[in-house]
């Protein structure tokens, strides 16, 4: 660890607000001596965050200082809450090297606020890196550096509370604020004690969770058998390794990461890799400069308004734009598979596009046999394997569960999907004057750049735009070379809906 300046060595931020300290306080609690909540304050809060992961971390970040109204010059009263004890981003998959595939400017910030006393440069500048940093002209990060420097704001951006997990949330129409129901858990995960916060406003940030595709479960759930989501590969790498055979399932980039990873680790010829995806190529990311426009507020605009229809047709069709892999890291493979070859014969790896599992099994306990299915061909066969790594991705998190309370208030599209509207709210009953708002939930809505980094400061600064009713981050009206569509067009969905009958009047 470098050696830290003074906090009085900094001076204050452009914008006004404090700079981070660079020995970060002692994480606050709203716990008292006896592990009791203490009681809420008189006043409501004017926002509570559920999850904090980078998207609610940027909300938060954002939200520091920045007044409530123009009416009340008084700080947003903010608060979030994370049931996990601390700030981790994919720890399983923060291999040596493995980089960001956007760049160090997508922080939880700079797009939104370049003057941000939390953004990655004033990260590095704390650190005494900034030099290192400038003379190692990169502009994609490894994924551990931007691990690191979200828990450096974690650690110090006040008013996160971890070790807190939101049970229910609930409208309450006499004193028009959301109540929202947690337990607090202790630093075994064990409930500690029982708190209630009320809001005008709620930012939902609950995140995506592993998928794991249905013939796989049950071996998946079962623990003496090797069948883990990439999540959780480097906690189980070594054991991996000691795998005779290994398969792993999955196109996308971990996947390519974890093939590239155990190859470097296996002995030539010994290597006894398969890797399979469902796509019909191991394909590169498009990465193009006006490819990447469709990460743009000038094209989550346009996706917007479209019919509901015409986004459900173009999201799986878009695949490739955030679900290939990386030239580079497809380049690192052939080069590490080629150099096997030099003193003849060829790897004991196996690359095959174009294949699903359809059924899975478990062989003498400890195997796994999986039934294939050729795509093109038709054809149908079995692998043996002794350990097998899904790189199948994550799943948007349901929000039914933790929104039961609100159902009767939400309005929801012909697939029964929460309407979001333009400005990232839930559309709810007009008898509800708060607003939910949601991150990374909203891909049906707003399309592929929804869990995308690079437009995590702008949404966060459109949340705060709307909920405050003013502009403490004025956004930019165009942002793309393309122009996407042929007029621009209203969005589809209204603010409010009209009034919805609750379900207990409509039976």
């Amino acid at each position: 660890m470098t050696d830290r300046p003074a906090p009085d060595d900094r001076p204050a931020p452009a914008t006004g607000h404090p700079a981070p300290a660079d020995n970060p306080p002692t994480p606050t609690t709203d716990r008292t001596a006896t592990g009791r909540t203490t009681p809420e304050p008189d006043h409501p809060h004017d926002l509570v965050g559920i999850g904090i992961g980078p998207f609610n971390l940027s909300l938060a970040a954002l939200a520091h200082n920045i007044p409530a109204t123009p009416d009340d010059p008084r700080p947003l009263a903010a608060t979030f809450y994370e049931q996990r004890p601390a700030f981790h981003w994919h720890p399983g998959l923060l291999l040596d090297g493995a980089s960001l595939q956007v760049p160090f400017l997508a922080d939880l910030v700079t797009l939104a606020d370049p003057t941000s006393p939390w953004s990655f440069l004033n990260y590095l500048r704390t650190r005494h890196r900034l030099f290192p940093f400038y003379f190692a002209e990169r502009f994609h990060i490894q994924r551990a550096e931007y691990d690191a420097y979200c828990r450096w704001v974690s650690e110090q951006l006040p008013g996160l509370h971890f070790g807190h997990q939101v049970d229910a949330v609930r409208w309450n129409a006499e004193r028009a604020l959301f109540e929202v129901d947690f337990t607090q858990l202790d630093p075994d995960g064990e409930a500690e004690a029982l708190g209630r916060a009320h809001t005008r406003h709620i930012a939902l940030g609950i995140g995506t969770e592993p998928f794991v595709p249905e013939p796989l479960r049950p071996l998946a759930a079962a623990e003496s058998v090797p069948v883990l989501h990439s999540a959780d590969y480097l906690r189980h790498r070594e054991q991996l390794l000691a795998a005779d055979h290994i398969t792993v399932i999955g196109s996308g980039q971990s996947g390519a990461e974890i093939f590239l990873d155990l190859l470097r680790a296996r002995p030539e010829g010994a290597e006894n890799i398969h890797w399979l995806a469902r796509t019909q190529a191991f394909a590169p990311m498009e990465y193009s400069k006006l490819g990447l426009e469709h990460f743009t507020p000038d094209y989550s605009r346009y996706f917007h308004a479209l019919p509901e229809t015409a986004r459900d047709e173009l999201v799986p069709r878009q695949w490739q734009l955030h679900k290939g892999i990386d030239a580079d890291t497809i380049a690192a493979i052939h080069d590490e598979l080629y150099r096997r070859t030099l003193h003849g014969g060829w790897p004991h790896a196996t690359l095959t596009p174009g294949v699903h599992v359809r059924t899975a099994g478990r062989l003498a306990n400890t195997r796994v046999e999986l039934h294939l299915e050729h795509t093109q061909q038709g054809t149908r066969t079995r692998l043996t394997t002794d350990a097998v790594i899904l790189a199948t991705g994550y799943r948007e998190r349901p929000l039914d569960a933790i929104l039961g309370g609100l159902d009767p208030y939400l309005s929801r599209d012909a697939s029964h999907r929460p309407r979001i509207d333009d400005q990232y709210r839930l559309v709810l009953d007009r008898a509800v004057t708060g607003h939910v708002y949601v991150q990374n939930a909203e891909r049906h809505t707003h399309g592929v750049g929804a869990p995308d980094l690079g437009l995590a400061a702008w949404r966060s600064a459109t949340i705060l735009n709307n909920l405050t009713g003013t502009t403490p981050y004025p956004l930019p009206e165009r942002t793309a070379f393309t122009t996407f569509g042929l007029t621009p067009q209203p969005p589809k969905i209204p603010a409010q809906a009209p009034e919805l009958i609750p379900l207990s009047q409509s039976v």
